[in-house]
């Protein structure tokens, strides 16, 4: 390695400064004489080079933001004279580098100052760890050089062989900065200098690589832009000729995603999605999977009906008329859309339209039996509102992305039901059937009821957000009606979001009138008959309502009705008939057979079912409506029977309590009311429900069960028109049970005339339409001694009891 500088010859010189600029020794430089210290410094160093033999000498010294370095550069004029431009000038060359001391006087207006030379020599030979480092450096200086295409100055570069000429040849490299310059230039070290060159030369042929590399790859992506630019261009106008040729018009520019946005009717947030989305479209290529995502999701959202909305008919007189005219009862509903068109009616007349950002829309839930006209009445609903109406099946349901869409990122994805209705409606205020809504499963797919919940709430509906669309849709001027054969199968959260209306069924004198007025006229045309060909009797219809079918609806009674016409069409077409014809009551027997449901007091005395003690008639209620529940008892004989309980008819925990209390009741209270308890306690009981394929539970047949067993033991017989229901405690007080107006029906359709019920569902009795409580004897009891003594019927002549034994 070099050894420290040492030595030093003293120095008085000329300052000339350099701003911005600096000069390594072995470098030429033209200076600019205009400069007045230039000038100053050179004409101060020909004054003193008249007394002494050489060159003009000066000190080309750094000034950097008004401050000198500490180590300048002798320099010495070459020639004075005129530079390219014509401009005074002077050609410098650096000779050493010079250490600055103290200012010092001189001729002239130059600042002199004394300064100390620098001895720079390297001992030879050089160490090999030097040599290697020339070599590097020469290395890096022609491949920087060659690709500048210098090529002149690659053999100048490697002919230089000192340590300190070589490293100060770098001076000339125009990408160092001034700083850089400058510790070249305060390094007197020879081989520290040589390093210091080599890293910088290193560093910057690195960035050149990557700027390179940058340019190259920009250049690639702006010639594949022109090439892909220019094939589409060439694309469209194939495809103008081609339209061209086949005499075709140049259609719309559908494809102007941007365009059709800008003139679309838009909320502002939906617009500002649309045209971010745009943004992205314009910048993703054809080829893109995105671009055809984006265009579906914009097709999407250019298609709903963002701010179109139908006028609501606030005819209320008229609207009651329509509803009344296409459906025959179900007066709870009418009344309910009748008030809600009122109210509107009242909010729109006082510009109340938007009350929080929310409309006034409603979350109906119609639940009753199948077959009274749920799905129908929304049609109806709409009809008497003057709105679209959609509809939207849930049964079966199992995914939570059908109610609230899929994320767009999924191949085939589409927004929910919702969405996809309300766009099919092509307004934002339809009528919304939700049909089976109590049919909504769920599985690892997630839960569709819970997604329902901010659907169906009216509180927060107005910002309902599809995953699918992204942007918030007001729900709030919508009309929701759902609908649902079973109450307790819908989630408590989700019917509580839900204003519950019940359909429990037609009587048999409304039934009469849908079949005469809906359904007669319908199934004629679908025969093909006219109303002059065929015509049916009050007497027949009122027989098959009663006698042919017996439901809540009138879905069986409409097929029934067909089958009579299909039947007269076919006897007609083989000559067995002739038109016109009336059908009575006494042809239904020959047109469609006999008769499935005959009332219990319309047979024989020695065939109904309470024929026999220890058989009582229950009123319950299932998914189909009320129905008629028989409950049969026996005792075993004392000696092959094991004492005890035995429940059979597929009952529930619920329904075997209600036969533990009722029998531990008749136990305790046995020789009150005169029963011969004893033998319950020595002798099995047996409590049957027939239809025993039938899923059955419930508190509501306690008391049947202990009036069956009350005439099992007293050997009376249970009234024949008699009917009961009501919950049995153990003290024999008769507790209030639900679905009082489905059992009177269905009471009413089976002939009972007397009905037992729980004294606190008497207020029930209102919602009974009043041609069923005429029919019916109805008897609101406290107690189950008041059910006994209503139910059995008179002990005769004081004969013995036949107890029915079960083997």
């Amino acid at each position: 390695m070099a050894a420290e500088s040492t030595a030093f010859t003293p120095l008085t010189l000329p300052v000339l400064p350099l701003d911005g600029e600096v000069v390594l020794p072995g470098m030429v430089v033209p200076l600019d004489l205009s400069d007045s210290e230039v000038r100053a410094a050179v004409e101060a160093a020909q004054a003193a080079a008249r007394s002494t033999p050489g060159k003009p000498r000066v000190l080309l010294v750094p000034r950097i933001d008004g401050t000198y370095a500490n180590t300048g550069v002798l320099g010495t004029v070459e020639q004075v004279g005129r530079l390219a431009d014509g401009d005074p000038g002077a050609l410098i060359r650096g000779r050493g580098r010079v250490r600055i001391g103290a200012g010092t006087t001189g001729p002239g207006a130059a600042l002199w100052v004394e300064g100390t030379s620098v001895d720079e020599t390297v001992p030879e030979p050089l160490p090999g760890q030097v040599a290697e480092l020339v070599k590097e450096y020469k290395a890096l200086a022609t491949a920087w050089l060659r690709k500048r295409g210098a090529w002149q100055v690659v053999d100048r570069v490697q002919a230089i062989d000192g340590v300190s000429a070589l490293a100060d040849n770098s001076g000339y490299s125009p990408f160092l900065t001034t700083d850089q310059k400058v510790e070249l230039l305060e390094t007197t070290d020879p081989v520290t200098r040589l390093k210091l060159a080599t890293q910088q030369l290193r560093d910057h042929l690195a960035e050149q690589d990557v700027a390179e590399t940058i340019a190259k790859d920009v250049q690639e992506g702006v010639d594949k832009q022109q090439r892909e630019f220019l094939l589409r261009r060439q694309l469209e106008a194939v495809r103008k000729e081609l339209r061209e040729l086949n005499g075709e018009q140049e259609g719309e520019e559908s494809d102007d995603y941007r365009a059709r946005v800008e003139a679309a009717d838009l909320p502002e947030k939906v617009r500002e999605a649309a045209l971010k989305e745009v943004d992205k479209l314009e910048r993703s290529s054809d080829q893109s999977p995105e671009g055809s995502w984006i265009r579906t999701w914009l097709d999407t959202v250019l298609e709903m009906p963002w701010n179109e909305r139908t006028e609501d008919a606030y005819d209320i007189q008229g609207a009651k008329a329509v509803l009344d005219a296409e459906h025959s009862g179900l007066e709870d509903v009418k009344e309910r859309i009748t008030e809600y068109l009122a109210v509107r009616k009242r909010r729109n007349d006082r510009g109340l339209g938007v009350i929080g950002g929310r409309r006034g829309g409603a979350v109906l839930a119609l639940v009753g039996p199948p077959g009274v006209g749920k799905t129908s009445l929304g049609e109806s609903v709409a009809h008497a509102m003057g709105r679209k109406f959609v509809r939207v099946a849930l049964g079966g349901v199992r995914d939570e992305a059908e109610i609230r869409g899929h994320r767009r990122t999924y191949v085939g994805a589409l927004p929910g039901r919702v969405v996809r209705a309300i766009k099919e409606a092509g307004s934002m205020n339809p009528v919304v059937l939700l049909d089976e809504i109590d049919k909504v499963g769920s599985d690892f797919r997630g839960d569709p009821a819970a997604a329902l919940l901010e659907v169906l709430d009216p509180a927060q509906n107005h910002t309902f957000r599809d995953h699918y669309l992204e942007v918030e849709l007001d729900l709030s001027d919508v009309v929701f009606l759902a609908t649902a054969n079973v109450l307790e199968a819908i989630p408590e959260a989700l019917a509580d979001r839900m204003e519950i209306v019940r359909l429990d069924g037609y009587t048999e004198d409304e039934k009469v009138v849908i079949a005469r007025d809906h359904l007669l006229p319908r199934q004629l045309e679908r025969a093909g008959l006219g109303t002059d060909e065929v015509t049916i009797d009050e007497s027949a219809l009122r027989k098959l309502a009663g006698e042919y079918t017996r439901e809540a609806g009138v879905r069986t009674l409409e097929r029934s009705v067909a089958r009579l016409l299909r039947k007269i069409a076919a006897q007609h077409e083989l000559g067995e008939r002739e038109l016109p014809f009336t059908v009575r009551d006494e042809d239904l027997r020959d047109l469609i057979g006999r008769p499935h449901h005959v009332p219990e007091s319309a047979q024989d005395p020695a065939e109904r079912r309470t024929s026999v003690p220890g058989v009582a008639t229950g009123l319950a209620v299932t998914g189909a409506g009320g129905d008629v529940l028989y409950v049969e008892a026996s005792l075993a004989d004392p000696e092959t029977g094991a004492a005890g309980l035995t429940l059979t008819g597929q009952l529930g925990d619920v329904m075997k309590e209600s036969a533990q209390i009722a029998l531990s009741f008749l136990r305790s209270h046995g020789a009150e009311l005169e029963l011969p308890v004893a033998d319950l306690k020595d002798r099995g009981v047996h409590i049957h429900f027939p239809a025993g394929a039938v899923p059955k539970d419930g508190p509501s047949a306690g008391i049947t069960m202990t009036t069956a067993l009350a005439s099992l033991l007293s050997g009376r017989l249970v009234r024949t028109d008699v009917a009961m229901t009501g919950e049995v405690s153990l003290t024999g007080r008769v507790l209030p049970i639900g679905g009082v107006k489905q059992k009177l029906l269905a009471a009413h359709r089976a002939g009972v005339t007397t009905v037992i019920i729980p004294k606190r569902n008497e207020p029930d009795l209102d919602d009974v339409p009043a041609e069923v409580l005429d029919t019916l004897d109805v008897h609101a009891v406290s107690d189950v001694r008041q059910v006994l003594e209503l139910a059995l019927a008179p002990a005769t002549n004081g004969a013995a009891p036949e107890v029915p034994v079960a083997a």
